[in-house]
């Protein structure tokens, strides 16, 4: 069961490099590079939307909506391109998504400015 695991993370972990690589591909449709970019590029930011201390929801977006966000993309890249991309995947470095740590940093900012403007007394 350990081993099978291993293997489910390791095909995870090449496919949001390969979905990185589909982002950037002309011959991609662009709705699936658009879910592509998205999904890679929170998988590959170093900032969680949740932050994984938080107990039970912290590990949420890892076990469940990184993997589905990676198979709906899967499915709109076409299957050959897909394959092309995963062979690639397996020889290349894991990139990391600059893109993704501005959108999550701008994510949090938002929400703390929100709490700030519910939570903060404003003079009458």
């Amino acid at each position: 069961m350990l081993d099978t695991a291993k293997r489910w993370a390791r095909g995870i972990k090449r496919d949001v490099v390969a979905l990185w690589l589909a982002a950037r591909d002309p011959r991609v449709p662009w709705y699936a590079k658009a879910v592509a970019g998205a999904v890679a590029a929170y998988a590959l930011s170093p900032i969680d939307l949740i932050p994984d201390f938080i107990p039970i929801f912290g590990y949420l977006d890892d076990l469940l909506i990184v993997p589905l966000g990676i198979m709906l993309a899967v499915r709109l890249v076409p299957a050959g391109l897909m394959q092309e991309f995963r062979d690639e995947a397996t020889r290349s470095a894991r990139p990391v998504s600059k893109a993704g740590l501005i959108f999550m940093i701008a994510v949090w900012i938002l929400a703390a400015l929100v709490l700030l403007r519910l939570f903060w007394p404003m003079p009458a």
